[in-house]
């Protein structure tokens, strides 16, 4: 559809026609010095004026100058946190007088207005879609939160530091998979949004704003800014033959040199937005009469992950950070047709030493064997 212009000061009426439609609106706001995605109720809740500094192992929030409602870039939460909750309850079980009960968990997950996602963080829900959806056994847990979702995206008009979504083919501007996508339009002359609709939900409730239509310049604004936006890329990534280069270098001398480095915190795969591994826990009560059963986030990082009889199948933290980047960049491939990297640099913002998944790629190039074609890729 045809894009259109609503004015800053009639964006606020977008929170009222969501919550007259039952919407919870999940969007960026301030909390613990870093913006993070979380339930707000008003554009007053959004980080107003404020966008963020990022480079390897470091974040910082400051003030813009102006009053732009989606000047940033990502921080520490992805919407994954809200379609593959962090913990979930499977299943309840009691035993009442040698009669035992189970009650599976199947909650109505709340109708969510998702407000500022980015098109890395888009491709991300994508990839997870694929995952976790569209999978011959599906999540029943994340397929009932992404079909109540609505996704109101936020075109990028300035890249970070740690930013690489343009060399990955996933931003900064968004392309499809949105019901609303704005750019921020704001000079001293103007504050407006130009806004465009991806599905009829989207439209139905475009129709409801005060809104004119766009005209060129308008539109070539948007390009400059997306343009703009593009060119700030802090980091890059090469991704030639990537699935066959990540494979073919098992053994390349830069694993040991970046696992001397890393501390195995996991914060790497926590703050992905397409990481999607878990573990399952069972607890009792003191009596033994209740028992639960809960899916908590997990990490190809922890020791555990790997336990099989006999042991952990990856002890080293060589080789837990090689499966990770091994199978991000390479058998995720195989496994669902694309990357498992969108580009967002979340994992090398917040890495506490500061690797950079971009720069380990970059040193394994430079130090790989030739690629022998007779290995069709299996290393």
């Amino acid at each position: 559809m045809a894009s259109v212009v609503v004015a800053a000061a009639d964006f606020p009426g977008l929170f009222q026609l969501l919550h007259e439609q039952g919407y919870s609106v999940i969007g960026p706001t301030i909390a613990g010095g870093a913006i993070i995605y979380s339930e707000i109720s008003s554009v007053s809740d959004l980080p107003v004026g404020y966008t963020d500094e990022q480079e390897a192992g470091r974040y910082r929030l400051k003030r813009r100058g102006d009053g732009a409602l989606f000047g940033y870039t990502v921080g520490p939460y992805s919407w994954k946190r809200f379609l593959f909750p962090p913990a979930v309850r499977l299943w309840r079980a009691s035993r009442d007088e040698g009669v035992l009960a189970f009650t599976p968990e199947s909650p109505v997950p709340p109708q969510c207005a998702f407000l500022g996602v980015r098109a890395c963080e888009l491709h991300a829900i994508q990839i997870q879609d694929r995952v976790l959806a569209d999978a011959p056994f599906a999540d029943p847990t994340y397929s009932a939160h992404r079909a109540r979702a609505l996704l109101i995206a936020v075109n990028c008009t300035q890249a970070g530091n740690t930013c690489f979504c343009a060399s990955m083919g996933t931003g900064p501007r968004v392309t499809d998979g949105f019901d609303l996508a704005l750019t921020e339009l704001l000079t001293p002359e103007r504050h407006d949004f130009l806004v465009e609709s991806g599905s009829e939900t989207g439209a139905a409730i475009l129709a409801e704003l005060p809104q004119h239509p766009a005209d060129p310049i308008d539109q070539q604004a948007a390009d400059i800014l997306a343009a703009t936006a593009a060119s700030q890329m802090g980091r890059q990534m090469d991704t030639a033959g990537i699935r066959d280069l990540v494979q073919d270098n098992a053994e390349n001398p830069r694993w040991q040199h970046v696992a001397a480095r890393c501390v195995n915190c996991a914060n790497c795969t926590m703050v992905c937005p397409t990481c999607f591994c878990t573990t399952v826990e069972d607890t009792t009560d003191l009596t033994g009469s209740n028992a639960e059963r809960w899916r908590r986030w997990d990490s190809c990082f922890t020791t555990d992950f790997a336990h099989i009889h006999g042991g952990s199948v990856r002890q080293s933290a060589m080789s837990r950070y090689r499966q990770w980047m091994t199978h991000k960049l390479s058998t995720w491939h195989d496994q669902f047709g694309t990357s498992g990297c969108v580009g967002c640099g979340r994992c090398i913002t917040w890495c506490p030493v500061g690797i950079d998944i971009t720069e380990e790629l970059n040193a394994i190039r430079r130090r790989s064997k030739p690629h022998d074609p007779a290995s069709n890729g299996r290393g």
